[in-house]
């Protein structure tokens, strides 16, 4: 979970990371137990490195600054966006709060997976 005290300081470091790992950050929100990054990547970036060193990095940086109990979950979710959809996917970001009155995280999580075109199994859901 991440505590509402620490949700901004937590985007702005995210960003840093993503910029120290050779990417842009385009937009980060989230709620407290996601957060949902817009990032461009180099081509050369290997993706499940870029996240293993954004979790790492992050959680070392929330535990040093006295969240204790802070780490991620051992799953994520990752999209590619075409340039022409950027804006319409900062748009979602930016109103998480807002969404997240209608949705909770599974049932936006389901949707994204539908969306896609990936099933959406049981296994999905069990640690």
């Amino acid at each position: 979970m991440i505590p509402p005290e620490l949700k901004p300081q937590l985007h702005q470091y995210l960003g840093g990371i993503v910029r120290g790992l050779g990417g842009i950050a385009l937009e980060i929100n989230g709620m407290e137990d996601h957060v949902h990054l817009l990032v461009k990547l180099r081509p050369t970036i290997c993706f499940s490195d870029f996240l293993r060193d954004l979790k790492s990095n992050s959680s070392s940086w929330a535990k040093e600054n006295g969240f204790k109990g802070f780490g991620w979950q051992r799953r994520y979710g990752a999209f590619t966006v075409s340039e022409s959809q950027i804006e319409i996917v900062r748009k979602y970001i930016r109103n998480q709060e807002i969404h997240h009155k209608k949705f909770d995280f599974k049932s936006e999580f389901e949707t994204l997976l539908g969306a896609n075109g990936i099933m959406v199994d049981d296994f999905v859901w069990q640690d």
